[in-house]
């Protein structure tokens, strides 16, 4: 694979609803000289479900009695809890200020919804398919400019006993987000038994380095030099079974009736 790659940051202006994200990119990816074969294209999720108008106005939301005990629980607004409610699978616990939810085969805080880089007293909830908007862009863009690029659509999240955040992929398509090692021998012969290489949210953290978290008003990233992870067959971000995940499953060993409820 290859030994070198490069990432530009691109700068646009503030996305708002119903905003032509395929259209921004192709425009402002001449920042970096163009559109290339093989580029691979990231794009903030809280961009681009501002786009597809994923918004919700708090002060339109009537609190459920379940809400408001995460309120008094966890010190959220009664709101936001509710908000969080519908948006997740189940809610699994919490910390002050975030609910611990199960969302599409994942656990994340507040079920990825986001309050920052949204209109005031407004939450950001996730894209509804980000594979399917990742597909939509990298059509878009091949019917634009003629160029096969891979897409990703990329969140920052916090890891276990980590401080700090780095990027996921949340959505992907013509991109191999996962490959798989194992059969591989190791400098000693080993032969490798369960390593699996996350490289879509690899190359998520790299384009988070120049996105940002902030008013950097940067939502997109083209990583160029890594063409030989683009691929049209690969679709979407795997997850697994949370038996199968190190942190659930202790988890789950230790407080089994914790992950049998909603």
């Amino acid at each position: 694979m290859e030994s070198s790659f490069q990432v530009f940051g691109i700068k646009t202006k503030i996305i708002t609803p119903g905003d032509d994200i395929p259209e921004i990119i192709t425009d402002g990816a001449k920042q970096a000289g163009g559109i290339f074969d093989g580029d691979i294209i990231a794009v903030a999720e809280s961009a681009l479900a501002t786009s597809e108008n994923c918004i919700v106005d708090l002060s339109g939301i009537t609190p459920s009695d379940k809400a408001y005990e995460y309120e008094k629980r966890y010190k959220i607004d009664a709101r936001l809890a509710e908000v969080v409610m519908s948006e997740s699978d189940s809610v699994k616990g919490g910390i002050p200020g975030f609910l611990l939810c199960m969302k599409n085969g994942t656990l994340l805080p507040n079920a990825g919804i986001d309050a920052s880089n949204a209109p005031r007293g407004c939450v950001v909830t996730l894209p509804k398919d980000p594979d399917k908007s990742a597909k939509k862009i990298y059509e878009a863009i091949l019917e634009k400019t003629g160029k096969k690029t891979g897409v990703l659509i990329i969140d920052s999240r916090t890891h276990a006993m980590r401080l700090g955040c780095s990027g996921v992929a949340i959505g992907c398509f013509g991109v191999c987000a996962i490959t798989d090692e194992r059969g591989k021998k190791d400098l000693f012969g080993h032969e490798l038994e369960v390593t699996r290489r996350a490289i879509g949210d690899n190359i998520s953290s790299a384009a988070e380095l120049v996105m940002g978290e902030s008013n950097e008003c940067t939502p997109v990233a083209i990583i160029r030099g890594l063409s030989g992870y683009v691929s049209k067959k690969s679709c979407g971000v795997e997850s697994i079974k949370p038996s199968e995940c190190l942190f659930m499953g202790v988890a789950m060993h230790s407080n089994p009736a914790l992950f049998n409820r909603d």
